[in-house]
């Protein structure tokens, strides 16, 4: 099944991301701690990260231009976090430096099993403002892909997405972390991806944890978004459209060495291979086998 969105054009777009930076810690242990408990770790190491820097990342190396509109703070972790950029051939012109508030962190705990959870601190990333997307508007162009996330404050997106769509480029919504969408973003949004947890909370919908539900809740969605993605961990993912057009695509079996930026490994090549001209069904698949390397490598 070949669904919408083939971006008909002779060369590849551009994908641009309105993002959030952090810079990560990493810590390992045999299990997650439960409340009140203190688990003793066996390693930690830091990570340039935040769902729009790793979407980013990821999309340049598939080696379309990719760029960035952010913020970091003059400190150690933002000169970590813009040398990355840097490193990865990204156009980081529109990523500000901001003074009076530190860069944004998180901390990142694994089990044994290589799953995780995490506390994220925005810090400069709720920084930006509708002049920093206006001055990045000249970066939008006809048949470019924009990846948005709610790392960052939702007026910052709405203003990015409607300038996207102005000039007759997609939005792709990371919904990640859940929270509500204001009706006017959620009017701009072509593509809205989520995971399992993201999908039960948005769609009001029972638990997702096969790929059939995952299914379910994705034609949930599609009643708000002209296509709904969802993806399901080691089960798939599962797409529908709002013309009631729907597929599933079963995970790669990997040995699993960490889940740790498995989402936006997928979002980030699932935005260049439409910005290429992917139909949807193909870029799925080169998303969800880029996603299942990743976790087998440990991220």
């Amino acid at each position: 099944m070949s669904l919408g969105f083939a971006v008909n054009v002779t060369e590849a777009s551009d994908v641009h991301v309105d993002t959030s930076i952090y810079r990560t810690i990493m810590v390992h242990g045999p299990a997650r701690p439960r409340k009140g408990e203190t688990v003793t770790g066996d390693r930690w190491h830091p990570k340039c990260g935040g769902k729009g820097g790793n979407q980013a990342v990821s999309a340049a190396k598939t080696g379309i231009r990719t760029s960035m509109i952010g913020a970091v703070a003059d400190d150690e972790f933002g000169r970590a976090l813009t040398e990355n950029l840097r490193r990865n051939s990204l156009d980081r012109r529109f990523v500000k430096i901001v003074g009076g508030v530190g860069s944004g962190m998180s901390v990142a705990i694994f089990d044994s099993e290589g799953d995780y959870g995490a506390v994220i601190v925005s810090g400069s990333n709720l920084t930006l403002a509708q002049s920093d997307v206006d001055e990045a508007a000249e970066l939008f162009v006809g048949n470019g892909v924009l990846v948005l996330q709610n790392e960052v404050p939702d007026h910052a997106n709405v203003s990015a997405a409607r300038a996207m769509k102005s000039v007759g480029g997609r939005v792709i919504l990371n919904a990640a972390p859940a929270r509500p969408l204001s009706a006017e973003l959620t009017a701009l949004v072509d593509i809205i991806v989520v995971n399992a947890i993201e999908a039960e909370q948005l769609a009001e919908a029972p638990m997702v944890d096969t790929l059939q539900g995952a299914l379910n809740a994705a034609k949930l969605l599609a009643g708000k978004f002209p296509v709904a993605i969802v993806t399901a961990g080691g089960e798939g993912v599962a797409c529908a459209t709002n013309q009631g057009e729907e597929f599933s695509i079963e995970a790669i079996k990997v040995e699993l060495v960490s889940t740790h930026g498995a989402g936006d490994e997928f979002t980030g090549v699932l935005a260049a291979e439409l910005a290429k001209g992917a139909a949807i069904e193909e870029a799925l698949q080169a998303a969800n086998l880029a996603a299942a390397k990743l976790v087998s490598l440990g991220g």
